[in-house]
């Protein structure tokens, strides 16, 4: 549960305005897509029908942490599944996009937390099998899914406390290392492919990139959730983000995990400085012109 939130439960129960303990829930509230049209014959007809519910479940009503959730806290996520190939053992070849939402203090608005693709993923499913969730060995099918579940987690409590999510990111890690005696595909280092579950978590747990984090929290918490109380003021936390992103990007030797957040992030950003005065706009359009080359068409508004 978000700290704020909960001082709010804690103080109404104290002065006794909550008659009833609130009603609790999972941390997940995920939709998952099955997109099977590349697979040939009827043998795998039972995969749509069932693989989209199984993970649904399997996501949903796990508890991924220890901290009480409320209904209206659930993280809003979809999982798009693009089945590629199938072999007779039921083995499965398939490219995956992960996305992530949270909501906007002081609107009825989400914003998107993250945005991830992954396009290297093989696992077993034959028909009938269940899903378990074990955190002592590794299995490619549920393993694929704890890793961005805890992925999500962890971007998710960075956007509510500087460096929040750590626990998480770290509970990512545990599931890139297990994967490491397993051979499966998608797991391993790759000196040709910077862009990988391994190299990711391990970005993310690196303290090369703590400021990168740290933006991502001041850009949430500062930025979007005070826009509607103090427009100028949200919009300075954005340009101290981005300075702290500038910054971070010149000692960086990867910019994997900035363009993870530009890809998700630039409309955004524009939207939110299109109004801004002149100064706030062209410090922040110089900044991006060097941090953020790939989405340049998205600021031409800020000049």
């Amino acid at each position: 549960m978000r700290v704020d939130f909960y001082l709010v439960i804690v103080f109404l129960s104290l002065i006794g305005l909550l008659d009833e303990k609130p009603v609790t829930a999972q941390e997940f509230n995920c939709a998952v897509n099955i997109n099977d049209e590349q697979l040939e014959g009827t043998s795998y007809d039972y995969v749509k029908q069932t693989l989209a519910t199984e993970l649904t479940s399997y996501i949903n009503e796990f508890r991924w942490t220890e901290i009480e959730v409320l209904e209206h806290e659930r993280i809003n996520c979809q999982i798009s599944i693009i089945l590629t190939s199938a072999n007779t053992d039921y083995t499965f070849s398939a490219e995956a996009v992960i996305s992530s939402r949270r909501p906007i203090y002081g609107s009825m608005q989400e914003t998107t937390s993250i945005i991830l693709s992954d396009q290297a993923w093989q696992f077993s499913y034959p028909e009938g099998r269940s899903l378990v969730h074990d955190e002592l060995s590794f299995e490619a099918l549920t393993g694929f899914i704890d890793y961005y579940a805890y992925l999500i987690l962890g971007y998710d409590f960075d956007s509510f406390a500087e460096l929040g999510g750590s626990d998480y990111f770290a509970k990512a890690q545990d599931v890139v290392d297990l994967s490491q005696s397993s051979n499966a595909i998608g797991w391993a280092r790759s000196s040709n492919n910077r862009r990988n579950r391994f190299t990711l978590v391990a970005d993310m747990m690196n303290s090369s990139y703590y400021d990168l984090r740290r933006a991502y929290y001041t850009y949430h918490r500062k930025a979007l959730d005070g826009f509607t109380k103090n427009p100028d003021q949200a919009r300075d936390a954005v340009l101290e983000a981005l300075e702290l992103i500038q910054s971070t990007k010149r000692r960086s030797t990867s910019n994997f995990l900035f363009d993870l957040f530009f890809d998700t992030k630039s409309r955004e950003i524009a939207a939110m400085l299109v109004d801004a005065e002149s100064q706030i706009r062209l410090a922040a359009y110089n900044i991006l012109s060097e941090t953020d080359q790939a989405h340049m068409s998205d600021y031409e508004n800020l000049q």
